[in-house]
Parts: C-alpha cells; sequence; structure tokens
C-alpha cells in the first residue's frame, strides 16, 4: 500500500467533500485563473511572432522555446516535494504578473520585435513549471484517496475548459484590440492567482519546511537521484515513452497552427484551434470519472486509434468549422488518458516521492514537444502545412499500436482496480527518509 494512504489512515482525518473543501477548491481556482493567463500569454506571443516575420520556421522556434521549460520541470520536483509549496506558488505568480508587463510596454513605445518576444519567452513559461508538480504533490494531501480520480477529473476539465475559452477569447481579442493588448490582462490573471493561492492550507510533508526561516535545499542532487530511481524499470517509462511519441506530433502542429489559421481564416481560427485542443481534453477529463471501470490499457488502444482518424479528418477538412469540430474531438482521448495516468502516478507513488516522480515523468513526455516544434516550422516550410499536420495525427495510430503491443500496457488496471504493490514504486535506499531529517 502506497505512504499516502497508510499516513492518511494513520492521522484518521476526515475530508469534506470536494464542493466543499475550501482548501482544494482555492487550489482549483487559482490554477484556473494562472492557466487563463497562460493561454492568452501562448496565444498573443504566437501570433505576433507570425505577424512580425509570416514565416512557419520563426513560429516553429517561438513554439520550441515556449515548449522547451517544461523539459526542465523534473528539476522542480525535489524542490516541490522540500519547499513551503504555496508560498512558491504565490511568489511565482507575482513575479510572472510583473515581467509580463513589459512586453505591451515595448509594444507602445515602438521597441517590439521577434528577437524581444524569443528572448523573453523562455523565462515566463520556465517560472510556471513549478505549478504542474505543486498540485500534483499538493492534491493527495488535501482531499482522501477515493476523491483523487474525482479531483483529478476536475482540475483537468476546468483548467482544459479555460484554456478552450480563453484561446478562443485570446484570437479574437487580437483581430479586435491586438495581440499587445492582451499582455495587460494577462498580468492581472496572474495577480487574481496569486490571491487565490494565498489562502490554501497545505499539511507538510515529514521532507518540508514550512517555517518562516530559511527554505532548505539540502540534498537536492540526491533528492533527484530518488526519483530517477524510484521509476526505473517501472511501467511508467514506457507509457511517457508513448507520450513522448504522440508530444512530437502535438510540436510539429503547434509549430503550423499559425499558417493553418492564415490559410483557412486567420487570428479567430488561431484561437478557435487552440481552444478545440482545450475543450477535448476537458472532456475527455469530464468522462474519464465515469469510466473508474474500463481498464487504462483498453483506454489507450482505443482511444488513440480514433483519436488518430479524428485528427485526420480535421487536417484535411473542407470548412473551417468543421475543422474544428473534429479536432476537438480529437482530443477527448488525450483528457481521459491524462486523467487516468495522473490518477495512476499518484495512487501508487509514495507521498514524498511525488513531486519528483510528477516533474520527471512530465520532464520527459515534453521533451519531445520543443524538438516537435523547432522541427515542424522546418518540415513545414518544405513539404506545407496541411501534410506536416496529417503527420503528427498519424503518431496517434502508432500509439495504439505501441499499447496493444505491449502486455504490461495494455493490460493498465481501471482506476478502481489499483493494487499499488503491483507498481513496486520505492527507492531502494534503507536510509533514504534518514537523509531528509
Amino acid at each position: 500500500m502506497s505512504d499516502h494512504v497508510e499516513s492518511a489512515q494513520a492521522e484518521d482525518r476526515s475530508y469534506p467533500s470536494l464542493r466543499k473543501n475550501r482548501d482544494f477548491l482555492r487550489l482549483l481556482f487559482g490554477r484556473l485563473v494562472t492557466n487563463a493567463g497562460d493561454s492568452l500569454y501562448a496565444v498573443a506571443a504566437m501570433w505576433l511572432v507570425y505577424d512580425l516575420t509570416g514565416s512557419t520556421v520563426y513560429t516553429g522556434i517561438a513554439e520550441s522555446l515556449l515548449l522547451l521549460p517544461l523539459v526542465l520541470q523534473f528539476l522542480s520536483g525535489p524542490l516541490v516535494d522540500r519547499w513551503p509549496v504555496i508560498r512558491a506558488l504565490v511568489s511565482i505568480q507575482i513575479v510572472q504578473a510583473i515581467a509580463i508587463l513589459s512586453l505591451p510596454v515595448a509594444a507602445y513605445t515602438g521597441h517590439l520585435t521577434v528577437e524581444l518576444l524569443l528572448v523573453t519567452i523562455p523565462p515566463l513559461a520556465l517560472l510556471n513549471q513549478f505549478v504542474y508538480p505543486a498540485q500534483s504533490a499538493v492534491l493527495p494531501r488535501i482531499v482522501s484517496d477515493d476523491q483523487l480520480t474525482r479531483a483529478n477529473s476536475a482540475f483537468s476539465f476546468t483548467l482544459n475548459g479555460l484554456d478552450m475559452l480563453f484561446e478562443a477569447v485570446g484570437g479574437l481579442l487580437i483581430a479586435f484590440i491586438g495581440a499587445a493588448s492582451i499582455f495587460v490582462l494577462d498580468s492581472v490573471t496572474f495577480v487574481v492567482a496569486a490571491l487565490l493561492f494565498v489562502g490554501v492550507r497545505v499539511p507538510p510533508t515529514e521532507n518540508q519546511v514550512e517555517d518562516a526561516g530559511e527554505i532548505d535545499v539540502s540534498g537536492y542532487l540526491s533528492d533527484m537521484a530518488d526519483g530517477f530511481r524510484c521509476l526505473r524499470g517501472t511501467v511508467f517509462v514506457e507509457m511517457t515513452l508513448a507520450t513522448m511519441v504522440v508530444n512530437f506530433g502535438t510540436g510539429m502542429t503547434l509549430a503550423v497552427l499559425p499558417s493553418f489559421a492564415d490559410i483557412r481564416g486567420g487570428p479567430a481560427l488561431f484561437g478557435a484551434m487552440l481552444g478545440a485542443l482545450g475543450v477535448g481534453r476537458a472532456l475527455g477529463a469530464a468522462i474519464a470519472s465515469r469510466l473508474e471501470t474500463v481498464k487504462f490499457g483498453h483506454v489507450k488502444v482505443i482511444g488513440s486509434a480514433v483519436g488518430c482518424l479524428l485528427w485526420l479528418g480535421a487536417v484535411y477538412a473542407p470548412w473551417p468549422s468543421l475543422a474544428v469540430g473534429l479536432f476537438t474531438l480529437a482530443w477527448l482521448p488525450a483528457g481521459i488518458s491524462a486523467v487516468m495516468g495522473g490518477t495512476l502516478e499518484q495512487t501508487v507513488t509514495p507521498d514524498h516521492l511525488l513531486g519528483r516522480v510528477a516533474s520527471l515523468t512530465g520532464s520527459a513526455s515534453t521533451l519531445t514537444l520543443p524538438i516537435g516544434a523547432l522541427l515542424g516550422g522546418v518540415v513545414g516550410s518544405v513539404i506545407g502545412t496541411l501534410n506536416t499536420m496529417a503527420v503528427a495525427g498519424l503518431l496517434l495510430g502508432f500509439v495504439s499500436l505501441f499499447y496493444a503491443a505491449r502486455p504490461r500496457l495494455r493490460r493498465l488496471p481501471a482506476m478502481n482496480d489499483i493494487d499499488p504493490e503491483e507498481f513496486d514504486i520505492s527507492v531502494d535506499s534503507p536510509t533514504e527518509s534518514e537523509s531528509h531529517d
């Protein structure tokens, strides 16, 4: 049985329902608002790069820089497991709110260039890489184990739904008020998120420093090594490899999506296509909580195959509205998988390792996003935007075959039938816990 199950039983804690859980709701809405800021920023930055250059090569570079910090997410894992999480979240929101204002100032003074955008994108994106591992590590400490799937589903549904809304709205705002003006609204969202995070109370793990004194980062490299060691040889390695393939195709698509929108309908369609990605994942996340009795492995095999066909249909659809609709449906399986995969990881991983495990799998799976974006921009300039997006869609078919061919992937259990002992997520060193004292 995982450590967090044992600790919950030992403390005999009682948790309110999710609707009445104040800490869960503040974390949810805080993450929701900060994701809104990220969505607005991504839409505005990418369209500005394309508008200034008219080149898929430049949009590929910009998208790769936007996605590259995801690869460094693993660096935050040991910090999530040791730092006062909420204090760090609040600080990150404030820094982002201040930093993002440099872009509208540059635009209004006539100094906004593609070079400035390319330099500004990575540090702003890097700041937000603490948020996902932090959320993943915090959830099992503020909700009960039998609420975990519903909590993950609520996060995925709400966050991806908001991505859909703000990305679509972002595309419309670009058409009416210009991309630079969006950055001002973006700054406001980060301030609001900070205010929401302030009120969240999270029980500390035994390895965290929750007092007001100096943050302890001793043993950082040892903590990171523990994360690698506990994942070695587990099914999560194969799951991550499959996700890397999908993310490579996603990166390719994101790089040429401004060009696709420009061909078919302009910035409003760009926002709509990004929104389709978000709403598809959101609907999938909502469905996931109703599929607790269905084997995860079967969901991946069938869902990836169907997603491949829908993706190809969206690429060659004769009407923009049909393309948006099919692209939305193509992302349903990804939303379902995100909830199931997150729940599986949280259920079988000990609490004191969860930040490291979540950040390592997150970093590894997103490694191919910036690579795909960079290559996608170049490939798009050679074989065309539509063909590049089609190649990306075919990679979903590959993932379906991969899960079908690998027995332990194909047999991944339903969410209500997970036995942590079967996954053996642990650190072999007997003195591991003592090293954090």
